[in-house]
């Protein structure tokens, strides 16, 4: 038996292993444009005097470093100064980056860092936020989810806290686009909403996630088809020398991923990960059990220094099934009765070449995406009762990607341009009981859709009075052959203007503006009546595009502090409106299931706008925070072209994030967030009660000649993150505590409605002796509210 002096040797051995770990951080520093490794660049550790210098290949090593966040400033004579992206340090495997530096047109004599600890990249200099890996390791209320942290920036809104559509600036979620390593990903997240972005859990894997870029406007030329935002997610460079683990335990789902070289030129990111949420809900008793399963990888070979080929894939696998024995309440039964049962699967694979030369370099990208769509949905649940039989859909949307880009740096111009090109296929075979008219209707079609998708961009962008200065022209034109109001790239003519000016060392004026277009969502493009007549196409479906002016003040009093207050305006135009509903598609598209497919009229147009105000801190203490407010408008015109809100009209946005680190490997992190209540649309409690129409929706109708005439109250919530991390020999352990909501706020949903119940349990109605068609249940309104405290605990283990 241990003595009780034994046990305290052995209790201070242990903390000294735990707390005595320390890390090696290697890279490599090369030219951007021909990839040469650039000797003798000056690099500091951000906030601290400790630095080094690159040898003659460029390499350099940093040793004994405290595991945790950090980031590199470098310099070096006729390039630019650089700062890094967050650098996550661990003690456990091997730390290994790249880092680029472009080089100056005009030269300095003496070199100075003074970054700071934020960036103005020079792609963009307005309307673009950069979000790195901390913010989305160790953000409160987001649970490594990365659309969940994109909330604590401006402009950005969500439809509700259980889903992660995306609210740019009050674009709708089918607006947005993003890119993996070049590679666009049309899918982000399970359980997505076919024709949006929207969805429940992310996809992607935050391991393996170097930096996010977040324009919210000033896109670059290369990366079309978005109206309200683009995200770059940009990857970790893979070990040199030895292969590292780390598995995941969260609130939804078990994770593993790998970190190795597969040789003496590549090395690779492989991660798997299954979810378990479907015993969670089953024991809380929700009426419904989601299953998602995911894969991501990412392999680089370097066969030269002049030439390189990247691989990657991302994908996932989603079934959502009924509950056999939910908890018996109303707000339950309203879900059983309307939500559909479906499977879901995605993938996107891709490859990147890339060759450098002496001042430029080219990019080939290759890229299959694939989405399959299954959703099935019966009265009453009676699956094995074909005459019950509602909804039965199935569509696969794939797109065949290539791009070919070159990056030239000639002198005192920047220069970009390249081409691309797409093959789409869209399939569909619809079955659907709807209720128009005062009548039954039947939809039933198939329809199958190929078509071509052409596009060319090009920018140029040059600094003058010292670097004051940088102008920035770009240009897009894309066409497709699915009709003759597509085909002509030079009716979408995207011109682009950007320009910031350094009024003074510490405050900068900023202004862009452009035009930029997207094509409309497959499921409208291939939509057709029974007939088999691509309904859309002959009424003149035109690409819709929005006009943005942008303008911004940016002061930055130290180097740790960023303020920046930036006005925009979006003008929408060609926007699809909804023949049935008479409503702007903009405000569609946050719910499950499927956006678009319905016929529409390329008659709306819209305006959203506002201010935004963004003051971010990230003071070398080991604290920082973001305090973010967004007031804005977003409106469309309805049948009669009168301006109405829109779905996503919250007028208000606050969010207040902050973090800190502690000794011992300890992190606190919380954030605040309110939203102005959203628009919503009354019910129409005539068509609702008709038994025809409830037995095919199985909800409420809404009244569309009332269209967003009410609004929610306010919604705000409070969440908590702490974080504790050992280290050890071999393997670190970390555990995280978050709890979302964490006062309980109580927010409201709109009215609902539900049937009244017999003794039998069976529907009242109200005129049993009527004819069918005339027989009216009845119905009782339920008032019902979201959100409850959410405590999740997390096991986060790397070896």
């Amino acid at each position: 038996m241990k003595t009780r002096h034994q046990t305290s040797i052995l209790f201070l051995f242990i903390t000294s292993l735990a707390f005595g770990q320390t890390a090696t951080l290697r890279g490599l520093v090369k030219d951007a444009y021909n990839n040469e490794p650039l000797p003798f660049v000056n690099i500091v550790i951000d906030g601290t005097n400790t630095g080094t210098t690159t040898n003659q290949e460029g390499e350099f090593i940093f040793e004994e470093l405290t595991p945790g966040f950090i980031q590199l400033q470098l310099s070096s004579i006729g390039y630019e100064n650089k700062l890094t992206e967050e650098i996550n340090l661990s003690a456990v495997r091997s730390n290994y980056i790249e880092v680029v530096m472009k080089q100056k047109t005009t030269q300095l004599e003496e070199v100075q860092v003074t970054a700071g600890s934020f960036v103005r990249r020079g792609e963009s200099p307005v309307s673009l936020r950069r979000i790195g890996i901390e913010q989305i390791e160790k953000g409160a209320g987001a649970s490594r989810d990365l659309a969940k942290v994109l909330q604590s920036f401006p402009g950005v809104g969500a439809a509700v806290s259980f889903r992660n559509d995306l609210i740019v600036r009050g674009g709708g979620p089918s607006e947005n686009r993003f890119f993996l390593d070049g590679i666009e990903i049309p899918v982000l997240n399970h359980f997505s909403t076919q024709g949006a972005s929207g969805g429940a859990v992310g996809i992607l894997n935050v391991d393996f996630i170097r930096e996010v870029d977040f324009y919210s406007s000033a896109f670059p030329a290369d990366r079309g088809g978005a109206m309200s935002s683009v995200f770059e997610f940009k990857q970790i460079d893979a070990n040199k020398d030895k292969p590292s683990f780390k598995s995941t335990l969260g609130a939804s789902e078990i994770s593993l991923s790998a970190n190795t070289p597969l040789g003496e030129k590549t090395g690779g990111l492989f991660s798997v990960r299954r979810s378990y949420l479907q015993f969670l809900f089953d024991q809380i008793g929700l009426p419904f059990l989601p299953t998602f399963n995911d894969f991501q990888f990412r392999t680089r070979t370097r066969f030269d220094q002049k030439n390189e080929l990247t691989l990657l894939g991302v994908g996932a696998i989603d079934e959502f099934k009924y509950n056999p024995s939910p908890e018996p309440s109303e707000e339950n039964r309203y879900t059983l009765q309307y939500l559909p049962a479906y499977e879901q699967w995605n993938y996107t694979v891709g490859a990147s070449y890339k060759h450098f030369m002496e001042r430029n370099y080219y990019v080939l990208a290759l890229s299959r995406s694939h989405l399959n769509n299954v959703i099935s949905k019966y009265e009453d649940n009676e699956v094995d009762n074909p005459d019950k039989l509602l909804t039965d859909y199935t569509s696969d949307e794939i797109q065949n990607r290539l791009r070919f880009e070159v990056f030239s740096n000639p002198g005192k111009y920047t220069l970009k341009g390249g081409v691309n090109l797409e093959s789409a296929s869209y399939y569909n075979r619809t079955f659907a009981r709807t209720f128009r008219d005062g009548q039954e209707e039947l939809i039933r079609y198939e329809s199958d859709l190929d078509f071509f998708q052409y596009g060319a961009f090009g920018t140029v962008s040059r600094k003058y009075f010292g670097d004051k200065l940088d102008v920035r022209l770009g240009f897009r034109f894309d066409g497709n052959s699915y009709s003759d109001e597509m085909n002509n790239p030079l009716n979408q003519l995207s011109p682009r203007f950007t320009a910031s000016y350094d009024l003074m060392p510490q405050v900068s004026v900023t202004f862009n503006s452009g035009r930029y277009f997207q094509l409309p969502a497959y499921t409208m493009m291939g939509y057709r009546d029974n007939s088999g007549e691509l309904v859309n196409k002959n009424n003149g479906l035109k690409y819709i595009h929005a006009d943005h002016l942008v303008a911004g003040l940016e002061w930055r009093p130290n180097s740790y502090t960023r303020i920046g207050l930036e006005g925009f305006l979006k003008d929408y135009d060609n926007y699809p409106f909804s023949v049935n509903d008479s409503v702007a598609m903009a405000s569609k598209g946050g719910e499950y299931g499927t956006f678009g497919d319905e016929e529409v009229t390329s008659t709306s147009e819209g305006r959203t706008y506002g201010l935004e105000l963004l003051i971010r801190q990230k003071s070398p203490k080991g604290f920082s925070y973001i305090l973010a407010y967004t007031w804005s408008q977003a409106e469309f015109t309805d049948v009669d072209g009168n301006y109405v809100p829109s779905a996503w009209d919250s007028e208000h946005l606050l969010t207040f994030t902050f973090n800190k680190s502690f000794k011992n490997n300890w992190d606190f992190g919380l954030k605040w967030r309110f939203a102005g209540g959203l628009p919503y649309t009354p019910y129409d409690f005539e068509k609702s009660k008709d038994v025809q129409a409830w037995n095919v929706r199985g909800r409420e109708y809404p009244d569309y000649s009332r269209f967003n005439e009410k609004r929610l109250p306010s919604f705000h919530q409070l969440d908590l993150r702490v974080d504790k991390s050992w280290m050890f020999p071999k393997f670190s352990l970390g555990l995280y505590l978050d709890i979302q909501n964490v006062y309980n706020k109580q927010n409201e949903n709109p009215p609902r409605l539900v049937q009244r119940l017999g003794e039998d349990g069976e529907p009242v109605v109200v005129n049993p002796s009527a004819p069918a068609n005339n027989q009216e249940y009845d119905l009782k309104e339920l008032i019902s509210t979201s959100g409850t405290v959410l405590p999740t605990i997390g096991v986060i283990l790397e070896f």
